[in-house]
């Protein structure tokens, strides 16, 4: 697997990146993660929808909290043919837990912590920390990468607004 080297940092600090970087163009990677039940979730369970992936470090944290609070409120407003789904390496437990405290219901968590398949199909997976990098990625009904944007500091907040016109001009 490759290592990506100078494209992220953590305060500052830089970490290494297995996998490589998605472009838009690119055919989406599948992946198998945990969902909040258990069950194994995969890129094709999602087939005909245009879908919002939002990686982030641990729910746990302030602006993981704050993104998918916010990707939360903005799912509700765009109906059945979109859907975001929140991937970390938090277990499903703790994610189970979180969106329950956090009243998170629109967006979907789904747990990459078993092999870290989307991490490594996704370019994200910090090598240093077995984490998640803050990533946002856009992928139409056709499977195909539409939108990426990932983040140099991982504490910061992606564009919103960006991600979000991506996917809807894809409806």
């Amino acid at each position: 697997m490759s290592e990506r080297t100078g494209v992220i940092t953590f305060k500052g600090n830089p970490l290494t990146l297995i996998g490589a970087e998605v472009k838009v163009g690119d055919k989406a990677s599948d992946f198998s993660v945990t969902d909040n039940g258990l069950a194994p979730k995969t890129l094709a369970d999602y087939k005909g929808k245009v879908l919002i992936l939002s990686a982030v470090p641990s729910l746990d944290t302030p602006v993981c909290d704050m993104e998918t609070r916010r990707f939360n409120n903005e799912a509700a407003k765009l109906g059945d043919d979109i859907a975001i789904l929140t991937l970390s390496m938090d277990l499903p437990f703790a994610q189970a837990r979180w969106c329950g405290a956090a009243g998170v219901e629109a967006v979907k968590t789904l747990s990459d912590h078993k092999d870290a398949s989307f991490g490594e199909g996704y370019g994200v997976l910090i090598k240093e920390l077995r984490l998640l990098s803050r990533a946002v990625f856009v992928v139409g009904k056709d499977g195909v990468v539409e939108y990426v944007q990932y983040l140099k500091e991982i504490t910061e907040e992606p564009d919103y607004d960006a991600a979000l016109a991506a996917a809807t001009k894809l409806v």
